[in-house]
C-alpha cells in the first residue's frame, strides 16, 4: 500500500489562521510623552500574552484607552472616545487606564461598555488582568493611592508601534512639586526614577533599531534624586552616551531650575544630543508665578535662556505657557507677552487654564472669564508662530542634521524643525540636509533638480 503524501497547508493560509485566532488589541494614548511611552509599554506587554496589536479600534477585541487628565478637555476627549468605541464596536471589551482613571475611576466605570478601569497604580498589571480568568461584569476598578507608591513602575518598551520612529523611553515618573494648578502629583505620585541599569539595557536595545530616542518623564530633570549614589540627570546622560551606541538622544522637557550650567555644557558639546532645549515657563509675570507656587522667577528663567543662546545659537528653545490662571490681570498678561517677546523662543506650547478638582488654584475663586482666556491663548499662539517663522528663515542655506520620519519625504532636524526632503529616503536614518526655503510650517530641502536639468540641455555652439 502506497502512503498518500500529506496535504501541505500553504504558508500564507497558516499565517492567516494564526493571526485570526489571536485576540486583537488596540491601544490609544492621550497626553504627554510619558503617557505615550506608557501606551507603548502596555501594548508590548499585551503582545507577549498573545494579543495581536491592530491600528484601528474597529478591528479590536480589546480596546485600551490610556488617558490624560491635565485639563477638563482631556477628560471630555476620553469620554467621547470611549462612547464612540462602544457605539461603533459594541462587541469589543474596553479598558481605561492612565491619569483620568487614577483621578476619577467611578466616572469612567459608569460609562457604557467599560469593562475595566485601571489606575496608574496598577498599570503594569494590565496584561495579567485581562489575560486571567475573570467574572463577566461591568466596570471593574483597580486603583490605589499613588502617594504610597515609592517604586518606579513601568513595563519594558520592547518596540514602538509599527511604522513609527523616534520612540519615547520613560526614565522618570511622578512629581514632588506642588504647583497650585497641577493635578499630576495626585495621579502620578511623587518623583521616582528608573534604575540606571534598566535604562541602559532598554537604551541599548532601542539604539540598535532606532536613529533617535526621546528621553521622557513627568519631571525628567529630577531623575536620580531618589536613587542611592547621588546621581543626577546629567550623569544619566553621560552614562547613556558612554555605554550605548545611541546615535541621537533628545531631551523632552526639563524644569528651569534643573537646567544647570553643567547640563547646558554637555548638550552643547555632545553632537549625539539634539540641539533642543525645552523649559516650561507657565507665565512671564512674577506675581502669577508666585501664585502658581513655581520655584523660579522671570530673571532666573531668562538667565537659563541666555546660557542656551550663548552656547547654542541655532538650538530650538521652547516653553509651555498657560493663559487665564485665576486672578491673572490684563497687566500681568501683558508682562507675559513682553517677556516672551524679548526672549529667544523658537516655539511655544500654549495652554488655556482649566480648573482641576482638588488643586489649590481651583479653590481661589477668582476665575478669569473663558472668553478672555481664549483670546490670550490666541495672542500667544500668534506670537509663537511669528517667532517660529523668524527662526525658520534663519535656517535658509544652513546644513542641518535630521532624522527621517515615517511620514514619507519628511525629516525632523536636531533643532526641532520639520523638513520636506527633495527626494524620499528610508525612515529612521540620520541625514544632513541643506535648507533651501521655508514652507507654511517648516522647511524644504534645497533641490539639485534645476542644476541637473540645466546641465542636460544641449549646448549651442553656433
Amino acid at each position: 500500500m502506497v502512503a498518500r503524501p500529506r496535504r501541505q497547508i500553504p504558508v500564507w493560509h497558516l499565517h492567516w489562521n494564526l493571526e485570526s485566532s489571536l485576540k486583537r488589541v488596540f491601544v490609544q494614548s492621550l497626553g504627554c510623552r510619558a503617557s505615550q511611552a506608557d501606551g507603548a509599554a502596555i501594548e508590548a506587554s499585551l503582545e507577549t500574552r498573545g494579543y495581536l496589536p491592530v491600528r484601528d479600534a474597529s478591528l479590536a477585541d480589546l480596546a485600551v484607552l490610556n488617558t490624560c487628565t491635565v485639563t477638563q478637555q482631556a477628560d471630555v476627549d476620553a469620554r467621547r472616545i470611549v462612547r464612540g468605541w462602544h457605539r461603533d464596536h459594541p462587541g469589543a471589551e474596553i479598558l481605561v487606564t492612565g491619569c483620568y482613571a487614577q483621578r476619577a475611576p467611578q466616572e469612567l466605570a459608569e460609562l457604557a461598555g467599560v469593562r475595566w478601569v485601571v489606575g496608574n497604580s496598577h498599570k503594569t498589571e494590565i496584561a495579567d488582568l485581562v489575560s486571567a480568568a475573570h467574572e463577566d461584569y461591568h466596570g471593574q476598578m483597580l486603583v490605589s493611592d499613588m502617594a504610597l507608591q515609592k517604586d518606579f513602575l513601568a513595563s519594558p518598551v520592547d518596540d514602538v508601534r509599527e511604522g513609527r520612529t523616534r520612540p519615547n523611553l520613560k526614565v522618570q515618573d511622578g512629581c514632588s512639586n506642588r504647583c497650585s494648578f497641577c493635578i499630576i502629583p495626585s495621579v502620578r505620585g511623587g518623583s521616582r526614577s528608573a534604575p540606571l541599569e534598566n535604562v541602559l539595557e532598554q537604551m541599548r536595545d532601542l539604539a540598535a533599531r532606532y536613529a533617535e530616542v526621546v528621553l521622557s518623564g513627568i519631571n525628567l530633570g529630577r531623575w536620580g534624586r531618589d536613587l542611592p549614589g547621588g546621581m543626577r540627570f546629567v550623569d544619566l546622560l553621560r552614562a547613556i552616551l558612554d555605554e550605548t551606541p545611541i546615535r541621537r538622544l533628545r531631551i523632552s522637557s526639563i524644569e528651569p531650575m534643573d537646567w544647570s550650567a553643567e547640563l547646558f555644557a554637555l548638550v552643547a558639546q555632545e553632537q549625539r544630543i539634539a540641539r533642543h532645549v525645552h523649559l516650561p515657563l507657565q507665565s512671564g509675570s512674577d506675581a502669577v508665578l508666585k501664585r502658581m507656587f513655581r520655584k523660579y522667577r522671570t530673571r532666573h528663567y531668562a538667565s537659563r535662556l541666555e546660557i542656551a543662546r550663548s552656547l547654542m545659537p541655532d538650538a530650538a528653545t521652547g516653553a509651555d505657557v498657560m493663559t487665564g490662571f485665576p486672578g491673572e490681570t490684563e497687566a500681568e498678561f501683558d508682562e507675559t507677552l513682553r517677556f516672551i517677546e524679548n526672549q529667544p523662543f523658537t516655539y511655544l506650547h500654549v495652554f488655556t487654564y482649566s480648573e482641576r478638582p482638588g488643586t489649590r488654584a481651583a479653590e481661589q475663586g477668582t476665575s478669569v472669564p473663558v472668553a478672555i482666556r481664549r483670546e490670550r491663548t490666541r495672542l500667544l499662539r500668534e506670537l509663537s508662530d511669528r517667532k517660529n517663522a523668524e527662526f525658520r528663515r534663519r535656517m535658509i542655506g544652513a546644513r542641518l542634521s535630521a532624522v527621517t520620519l515615517e511620514q514619507r519625504g519628511m525629516a525632523l532636524t536636531s533643532n526641532f524643525l520639520k523638513v520636506e526632503m527633495s527626494a524620499a529616503r528610508e525612515p529612521n536614518q540620520l541625514v544632513d540636509l541643506e535648507i533651501g526655503t521655508v514652507t507654511g510650517a517648516g522647511l524644504r530641502e534645497r533641490s539639485l533638480l534645476p542644476i541637473l536639468l540645466s546641465s542636460a540641455l544641449p549646448v549651442d555652439v553656433a
